[in-house]
């Protein structure tokens, strides 16, 4: 196990990369919707690199069997970031909440923090955004985003002090235009809610009754990610294709990498300098390994100046 970021309870993460992916066919008849590219890098690196901004480094990936091996080639057991990867099957797709059966192991007596695997977040200071939800993390903390069309998620309402008052999945008349990210930190308390959960009518543990049980106990709070902040789900050939867009934009306009695990590893404290240059210097024939060794160079003499 991996200490905590300055003695605090720890965090367990998880990565929930099941589902059928149905809706990326024919990209995804073999292969895994996460280990997609999302412009330069797999899609799996966005999920991670938020739970790795949050201090968390024990970490849990959730896929079907027939991708696991696939996953496990890509990032190993994580000790070449300073984190440490464990993986787990999930047989069929039972829903968002069934990842806390699944996990219940791997949690323990810890909090948690789950994160869908085709979910990309973007935005300023987005680290001390995460570190302050888990250190005020009593019970669940959810993250809620603006859109257009509320319809399509689930619908968080809060009132002018920002405290949470309902959730809706998929109201046909939202209270608010708040969707409910696919970001989520718990309590221990959240693998005996997910154990007591029954099925619904799609046959699925869903995330809403996990929710909605902690806002009857009063024990809900969200966090809006307003202006300045990107939500952005890769769930279709036309999202995932305008997550793509996103991320060149950012980049080559500022010339730093989004959800790049190496160089959040090294300003975390996960790695050093040195490590980072050599995993840079063996991608060294793309622009990634070439940024990596620039980032690795320029913090080795920032910290020696």
């Amino acid at each position: 196990m991996i200490e905590s970021p300055q003695g605090r309870p720890p965090v367990k993460g998880i990565v929930l990369a099941g589902g059928s992916a149905t809706r990326l066919r024919p990209l995804t008849g073999a292969l895994s919707k996460q280990l997609l590219p999302v412009y330069d890098k797999p899609m799996i690196y966005y999920p991670l690199s938020v739970l790795m901004l949050g201090g968390i480094r024990d970490i849990l990936i959730i896929s079907s069997s027939q991708h696991l091996d696939m996953f496990q080639a890509m990032l190993g057991d994580g000790s070449r970031i300073g984190v440490n990867i464990t993986y787990a099957e999930q047989e069929r797709p039972r829903g968002i909440a069934d990842a806390f059966r699944i996990g219940a192991g791997h949690i323990g007596t810890d909090r948690v923090a789950l994160v869908l695997g085709d979910n990309v977040f973007h935005g300023p200071g987005f680290s001390a955004v995460l570190n302050n939800s888990i250190d005020r993390l009593d019970g669940c903390e959810l993250f809620g985003y603006p859109v257009k069309s509320p319809e399509r998620y689930g619908v968080a309402e809060i009132d002018a002090a920002g405290r949470l008052l309902s959730i809706e999945e998929k109201p046909r008349r939202p209270r608010s235009n708040l969707a409910v990210t696919g970001l989520y930190f718990y309590d221990n308390d959240v693998v005996e809610l997910a154990k007591d959960l029954t099925p619904s009518a799609r046959d699925e543990l869903e995330i809403t009754d996990i929710n909605l049980a902690y806002l009857a106990q009063g024990r809900a709070r969200l966090t809006e990610l307003g202006r300045g902040f990107a939500w952005l789900d890769m769930g279709t050939h036309d999202s995932l294709l305008q997550a793509g867009q996103y991320v060149q934009l950012l980049e080559q306009r500022q010339g730093e990498r989004i959800a790049c695990i190496e160089e959040i590893a090294l300003r975390m404290g996960f790695i050093d300098a040195d490590t980072c240059y050599l995993l840079g210097k063996e991608l060294d024939a793309s622009s990634y390994g070439n940024y990596l060794m620039d980032v690795a160079t320029r913090f080795a003499a920032s910290a020696l100046g």
